[in-house]
């Protein structure tokens, strides 16, 4: 049974007994030192020290966005048991940010310069030596300040303002953009297998504090049928850590006896194919050996928005969008907002019907950000209580202003 009730005024749409995704699953994953993830949480990272710098300054997030950042990759040497930078990475800040408020200097090159440092000595210590930093932030108006007389348009002060009086959301919060975000809930036993494997790699895990040759640029792609699950993995070594060729070849076959092991646990009584590094000629010393850990120090880029959705993943066969949400502002920017929000949404409907729940808002630029243009509710269940459905989308609707308070005080992890 395929049921579709629209709630008055046309807004909400609740689809029951939809058909559950098949065991079919293709899915990928990007680690910790993955140029994209890196420029991901690099941005957010600027966000949130910027809206608490001036959340502690004047009482109110102002206006910036900082998720158009680049990573452009150095260059290294790489020999067995050494190796070092030949020239820096770079890193593009670009984006906009109020310079100041009521006359009042906001430090912003400082502010991203000790991030931009703070990050890398801790995600990539071998380069934090190594960077160069390009500001390219403006504070310039979006369209829309028409001008007609001697009057300054209310727009022209968003990144310039006289006061926090002169921002628009604090007195009524609406939707940055034309938009939408995605969520669906729950995953299968696979998608959450990658997640902890690459994170088991990439991440502080007993495995990388044991094995200080394994680096944190993790790639895995996987496909799995339900039976048997195939997996292509990229683990990067460190070159200090690795004397010879021999000694990577048996590290890379540590890390396959890792991947099984793992296997084994989340995966029982499944069939599993690990792929390692599927590039690497060891005959010719064409291996995945870093001086730092990741690819970004030699040539790869890493961009926002092209990396792990929201929810850590990137799967294909399951509904998703391409918003970049890293590094938007954590106010109005419903590409970073909605996301968060209709993953959270999905988990509470997939908890409350005990079935498949996918979750997708959709905004429309210069509406109330808490009236979403269309939601759209696909639940599995064929038995719904819909007044129950409603009051949770309610509920996920009214939690902007938490929302945003968590993202600037540090409480949310981004992809």
């Amino acid at each position: 049974m395929h049921k579709t009730i629209t709630t008055e005024g046309g807004c909400l749409s609740i689809e029951t007994g939809t058909t559950e995704p098949d065991a079919t699953t293709i899915v990928e994953r990007k680690g910790l030192g993955h140029p994209d993830t890196l420029a991901d949480h690099l941005a957010e990272r600027l966000s949130r020290a910027y809206s608490q710098h001036t959340v502690q300054r004047f009482g109110a997030v102002l206006h910036h966005n900082f998720d158009k950042l680049a990573l452009l990759g150095g260059a290294s040497e790489v020999r067995y048991g050494a190796g070092r930078m030949t020239a820096p990475v770079r890193v593009l800040v670009n984006g906009r940010a109020a310079p100041m408020c009521g006359g009042e200097k906001i430090p912003v090159e400082e502010i991203v310069e000790a991030e931009v440092k703070a990050f890398f000595a801790e995600r990539l210590p071998e380069v934090s030596d190594h960077l160069d930093i390009t500001f390219n932030i403006t504070s310039n108006s979006s369209p829309g300040a028409v001008l007609t007389g001697d009057a300054v348009p209310d727009r022209t002060r968003w990144f310039n303002p006289r006061s926090i009086d002169d921002l628009r959301e604090r007195r009524v919060r609406l939707s940055n953009d034309t938009s939408l975000g995605t969520g669906w809930a729950p995953e299968n036993a696979f998608e959450s297998f990658v997640r902890e494997l690459v994170n088991h790699f990439s991440g502080e895990s007993d495995f990388t504090l044991s094995h200080a040759w394994c680096g944190s640029d993790v790639k895995l792609m996987g496909y799995w049928d339900g039976d048997q699950a195939d997996v292509v993995l990229c683990v990067p070594q460190k070159s200090r850590h690795v004397g010879s060729r021999a000694e990577y070849v048996r590290n890379a076959e540590t890390v396959v006896a890792e991947c099984y092991r793992m296997a084994s646990l989340r995966l029982p009584g499944a069939q599993a194919r690990f792929r390692l590094n599927a590039r690497d000629v060891p005959e010719k010393d064409e291996l995945y050996l870093t001086y730092t850990g990741s690819s970004i120090e030699s040539g790869d880029e890493g961009v926002v928005g092209r990396g792990n959705r929201v929810n850590g993943l990137i799967t294909p066969l399951r509904p998703m969008n391409l918003e970049g949400a890293n590094g938007k502002n954590p106010v109005y920017h419903v590409g970073k907002l909605y996301n968060i929000a209709a993953q959270r949404l999905a988990e509470r409907l997939h908890e409350a019907t005990d079935g498949h729940a996918e979750v997708h808002l959709v905004s429309t630029t210069g509406q109330r950000l808490d009236q979403p243009w269309r939601i759209l509710v696909r639940l599995s269940s064929p038995d719904v209580e819909t007044d129950k459905v409603q009051a949770l989308v309610t509920e996920a609707l009214e939690s902007f202003p938490a929302l945003t308070d968590e993202l600037v005080s540090d409480g949310i992890v981004l992809s």
